[in-house]
């Protein structure tokens, strides 16, 4: 069952959900993973030259034995001639074409000049080498100068987003969507990977509960209700077709229906309303690692040992909260 697609601003059409071979994938060989990926489900695959693992991908590709026109490709210029830097892609990727190319961050541009960089995404683009272009981790200011340029519009910016950051984004999300950029999220899942019981966690379980999905796929689901492009990654089958279940479809009599139910206005404004709370302070989440040594009734002394040390740092801190030491 294909991916679902928004159509950017030059006319394409891109999967609203990839699978990203960065973060823990960085510098590695990633055949396996994407491969996975692709079998699963996934026509969306996002890599970068500062990866340094393109090559891996290109395999991956090649073994899939899929058409070049059932995948959309993305990766990212890190640096040095753009058009070369392209054309070595490609040839890591063992592709004719990018279906998206992107500046990989501000800092990726030679003395800073935003403007020449983005002419030579133009140049990239005019050569047939990649089909749409854009950004990525580009700020307000930044972008502003790209669109100043007076050419090409960026397809796409790609930033790290999330239910806890949104609100910090808004500046640059409502200048993308005034000269219409989609934006792409990865770190999607943060509230729940890096930040814990924070104030989203309640919101995120009943939404699950209602929904009959889990806080994972509520936060996607928030994430498509928004208009992103969602890039994700893991190396576990049953979490890909986890990711995947948010996009899938099912029959219902005469009706194509979501396998999960959308999320209704009111849980998308409940989400960010959580998300604007911010997440978990260290002294918040030591307060939960008190309780779990306290309440907790383990009777392997290792733990208990290792719990007991964690409930004295926390002690610790909160005492230096409290009194400002």
């Amino acid at each position: 069952m294909s991916v679902p697609t928004i159509r950017l601003n030059d006319g394409n059409e891109i999967p609203n959900l990839a699978f990203g071979t960065g973060s823990k994938f960085k510098f590695k060989d990633v055949t396996e993973v994407v491969e996975q990926a692709i079998n699963s489900g996934f026509s969306h695959i996002d890599t970068a030259a500062q990866y340094a693992n393109e090559q891996f991908v290109g395999t991956a590709i090649r073994e899939s034995g899929l058409s070049r026109q059932d995948l959309w490709i993305t990766t990212k210029y890190g640096g040095g001639d753009v058009l070369e830097e392209a054309r070595t892609s490609l040839r890591k990727l063992q592709l004719n074409f990018l279906d998206l190319y992107l500046i990989h961050s501000p800092t990726s541009i030679k003395n800073g000049d935003v403007e020449g960089c983005w002419n030579d995404m133009i140049k990239v683009k005019e050569a047939g080498l990649a089909k749409s272009i854009g950004v990525s981790n580009f700020t307000l200011g930044v972008l502003q100068r790209v669109i100043k340029t007076g050419k090409i519009v960026p397809a796409v910016n790609q930033i790290h987003l999330h239910p806890y950051n949104y609100a910090s984004w808004k500046d640059v999300l409502t200048f993308s969507q005034q000269h219409g950029i989609v934006t792409e999220a990865y770190g999607a899942l943060a509230p729940i990977t890096q930040y814990p019981g924070g104030p989203l966690d309640p919101v995120l379980l009943t939404i699950a509960h209602r929904i009959g999905g889990t806080s994972g796929q509520v936060i996607f689901k928030w994430a498509h209700a928004k208009g992103f492009v969602i890039v994700t990654t893991t190396a576990r089958r049953s979490r890909l077709e986890e990711y995947l279940d948010v996009v899938h479809l099912r029959a219902s009599t005469d009706l194509v229906l979501p396998l999960l139910a959308d999320l209704t206005p009111e849980e998308v404004e409940a989400i960010d309303k959580a998300g604007e709370k911010g997440p978990p302070t260290p002294v918040r989440a030591g307060v939960r690692v008190v309780a779990l040594v306290w309440l907790s009734r383990v009777r392997n002394a290792a733990v208990h040992a290792t719990l007991g040390a964690l409930a004295t740092l926390t002690i610790i801190m909160l005492l230096c909260h409290c009194f400002g030491w």
